[in-house]
């Protein structure tokens, strides 16, 4: 006990406070760290680096932020990084002025299930609209039309390859990418509901910016260094996931999609994360159940992450 209050004085001089003794010893037995991705290896300062439509040109593109700060502003549920990045720049762009033409009806909040979310707006002629932004994959699910040029076409298989071609070109890039729809002319008065959210519109994409920290890859050598595995365990698409942590110099041979996850038995799932360094697309359950197969193969395997949906991870890790 005295030897593990050293360690916990020792670590309060590098501000780390541990409420739990037993930690300490959890610190020197750990052989694997699975680390979130957003705020944890980058900067966590987010800062919207583009909008284009939904055909990659970049005409009147500011139709497309006015869009996304209806849905940010007018949302009433937890506003994240991308949110406060798109306030703040149609803050400094002096556009929020656009929102006095508009009141908000309805929404249909965010979950990690469909990872997108809607507001329902009507303008002063009473027109309504519902506005949807969200993941790229999981918003081309929910719409049956694209704009090209100022036309509304059909999202034939075609216009859907380009689309995602747009988003991983800027993906590969290392911008996380959110795609933007909406639906006019709407019968329903109010409780809108997830089902609500289909036969929409792609209008276009948000690019956003978060750079690796400049400390990221010396404290993973350091790890590497004492014998510590580094592990990728996050929410965003692999081609995002997998731009950053080749940056910090994580290998990135194996990239395990948490689809690709949810497809295995449970021998598969086992043989799988032990070789996997990088998982992307995974679930807030799924972070939960990675770490727990890791630790049923007599590993002691700690979690680092700072958002709402890490906080099973934590718990479940042996140190979080």
């Amino acid at each position: 006990t005295v030897n593990l209050s050293k360690g916990a004085v020792a670590m309060s001089r590098k501000k780390t406070i541990v409420k739990d003794l037993n930690a300490i010893q959890n610190f020197g037995a750990m052989n694997i760290l699975c680390t979130d991705k957003t705020g944890t290896l980058t900067c966590d300062q987010i800062v919207l680096e583009k909008y284009i439509n939904a055909d990659g040109t970049s005409d009147n593109s500011r139709r497309i932020l006015r869009h996304a700060y209806f849905n940010s502003f007018f949302q009433t549920g937890l506003k994240n990084l991308m949110d406060k990045a798109i306030l703040s720049h149609v803050r400094e762009l002096e556009m929020e002025s656009v929102r006095e033409s508009y009141k908000k009806v309805d929404e249909i909040p965010f979950d990690f299930t469909r990872r997108r979310m809607s507001v329902v707006v009507e303008d002063v002629s009473g027109k309504r609209q519902i506005i949807t932004k969200g993941a790229v994959e999981e918003m081309m699910q929910i719409c049956s039309h694209t704009e090209v040029g100022n036309c509304v076409v059909p999202f034939t298989p075609e216009l859907r390859v380009k689309a995602y071609e747009i988003s991983k070109r800027m993906n590969r890039q290392g911008l996380r990418v959110l795609a933007v729809a909406h639906k006019s002319f709407l019968s329903k008065e109010n409780n809108f509901a997830v089902e609500d959210e289909s036969g929409m519109v792609l209008i276009g994409f948000l690019a956003f910016l978060d750079p690796p920290k400049q400390s990221a890859a010396g404290a993973i050598r350091q790890l590497h260094a004492h014998g510590i595995e580094v592990k990728v365990v996050s929410g965003d698409n692999d081609a995002v996931v997998r731009t950053i942590s080749r940056q910090v110099g994580i290998d990135t041979a194996n990239v395990l999609t948490g689809a690709e996850l949810s497809a295995m038995n449970d021998e598969e799932k086992r043989e799988a994360v032990a070789r996997t360094r990088v998982f992307a697309k995974v679930t807030p359950m799924q972070k939960t159940e990675i770490i727990a197969l890791l630790q049923t193969q007599g590993n002691t395997v700690g979690f680092l992450g700072d958002g709402i949906n890490d906080a099973a991870a934590l718990r479940q890790s042996d140190i979080g």
